[in-house]
């Protein structure tokens, strides 16, 4: 079993908290017509559904490869796959609107499956692919690098610093 890196589940996270944390207080400083009740509800509901997202584990046994999230994520939310390895026929590369690429196991019915890239173990799990389906992976690289992912974090930390100014600001302290 595979699961999102923890730097990866981390840096989203806490750039998820940086961006939204200080809304609900400006917006008690500067009386907008958005209550900030209303505003903690919705970024509560919000870190729940990001938390959700980072949830998706990767299933790899004798029967296939499997996409799955824990029993309290709801179904409609996000949606796991299953993929058996004899319906494998490749494992496609597709460039992104941002010039990277992703990979998307090709099967016999011409459905399209993306592999998970984000995953801790991302060269083992490539590895086994390959053993399994007998598919060349050797140029299979992951999307982001973590060292994107430390830069982002790193961001972030600063971003949170502005975060407690601000918020100490709004309140009054500052």
């Amino acid at each position: 079993m595979f699961r999102i890196s923890p730097l990866i589940r981390i840096t989203l996270l806490s750039l998820y908290v940086a961006l939204t944390v200080p809304l609900p207080f400006l917006s008690e400083a500067t009386e907008a017509p958005v209550p900030p009740a209303l505003l903690w509800v919705g970024l509560s509901l919000g870190a729940v559904a990001l938390y959700a997202a980072l949830s998706e584990r990767v299933v790899l046994d004798a029967r296939g490869i499997q996409v799955t999230y824990p029993q309290w994520v709801p179904s409609l939310f996000r949606k796991g796959w299953f993929l058996p390895w004899e319906e494998v026929k490749a494992l496609k590369p597709r460039t992104t609107g941002q010039g990277g690429v992703v990979y998307y196991f090709s099967s016999q019915s011409g459905e399209g499956y993306l592999l998970p890239m984000r995953v801790a173990g991302f060269a083992k799990l490539v590895r086994l692919v390959s053993a399994k389906t007998g598919i060349d992976t050797r140029d299979v690289r992951p999307l982001a690098q973590p060292w994107m992912y430390l830069i982002l974090l790193g961001f972030t930390g600063l971003l949170l610093l502005v975060d407690a100014w601000t918020i100490a600001t709004a309140v009054g302290v500052g």
